[in-house]
């Protein structure tokens, strides 16, 4: 019997975890019957009926009407003005290119760094003898 109970307890929890979650994260417009807020206070205070009368009775099953439009800003995603990122900006890339100075310190770097490398060849190739 013990079992049971603690079955009916852990699917409870997981229906108002359930709805809540669901509750949530609905868009204003996909909510019936009463406020989102009224929701969840009757989700949270009696999570069984709560749950159960949210999947009913509270959620919107998403049909909706030809010409009624989802609550937003009224701008469907497609014609939004899409920013571009910092790497793919060429006026940002143009704005962020080396001083000449830095260009220069980095050839001297390279060239010394191909000289010590060569030496280091050098005495692979020739070791001293003594």
């Amino acid at each position: 019997m013990v079992r049971l109970y603690g079955l009916l307890f852990v699917a409870q929890l997981v229906l108002a975890v359930a709805a809540l979650i669901s509750c949530l994260s609905a868009d204003e417009g996909e909510i019936r019957a009463l406020p989102r807020v009224a929701w969840v206070l009757i989700i949270l205070f009696f999570p069984l009926v709560g749950g159960i009368a949210w999947f009913v009775a509270g959620r919107h099953d998403g049909h909706r009407p030809a010409g009624q439009w989802r609550a937003g800003n009224g701008f469907p995603e497609s014609e939004r003005p899409r920013q571009k990122a910092p790497d793919d900006d060429p006026e940002f890339l143009r704005s962020i290119n080396a001083p000449t100075g830095d260009r220069e310190m980095f050839e001297r770097w390279e060239a010394d760094l191909r000289r010590r490398e060569e030496n280091l060849r050098r005495e692979k190739e020739d070791p001293p003898r003594g």
